[in-house]
């Protein structure tokens, strides 16, 4: 991104200045994964968002254009794994490939959902809702089970990956 402001406007569509844009918010990174019907499948997603305590919702984005996104929006149950910042090399893989599960701990719920071992924490969803959100699908999940484990997360911000630092420590 080029030094100084810029500004974006709707009818002057720049997608880089944009992504750019986006990538100043720091996100989480997650893997949700689902039963495809053939087999397990993952995709990494750092449009993981809270939406509701009561009742419990939360929601996450898939890029319409992924050959993954079908199977999730037809998917009933569905779980969202955040990451830790040790879990980088899990992350890419499943941004790169969907249905390599070889080298994890993971196993099945009762509802056929693929469940890693290693997260800080997981939410095992049934699919509340799934809405247009222009070039991605806005998949809303009702939450029905929450593990969570010690650690620090993984974030990601600017095109890179990084480590949270507190800055209200005493």
């Amino acid at each position: 991104m080029p030094d100084g402001d810029f500004n974006f406007h709707a009818e002057e569509v720049d997608s880089r200045l944009l992504r750019d844009a986006f990538g100043k918010f720091a996100t989480g990174v997650t893997i949700v994964t689902c039963d495809s019907g053939i087999g397990p499948l993952g995709m990494t997603a750092n449009s993981f968002s809270s939406v509701s305590l009561d009742p419990p919702l939360v929601l996450w984005s898939a890029a319409k254009s992924s050959q993954r996104c079908a199977a999730f929006e037809r998917a009933h149950h569905f779980a969202i794994h955040v990451l830790s910042d040790a879990q980088v090399e899990m992350c890419k893989g499943f941004a790169r490939q969907g249905d390599d599960f070889s080298g994890l701990d993971w196993s099945l719920s009762q509802n056929r959902v693929p469940l890693l071992a290693d997260h800080l924490a997981r939410f095992e969803c049934t699919q509340h809702a799934v809405y247009d959100g222009g070039d991605h699908s806005i998949i809303l999940g009702r939450v029905t089970s929450v593990t969570v484990k010690e650690g620090a997360p993984l974030v990601f911000a600017g095109g890179a990956f990084g480590q949270l630092s507190r800055m209200d420590r005493d």
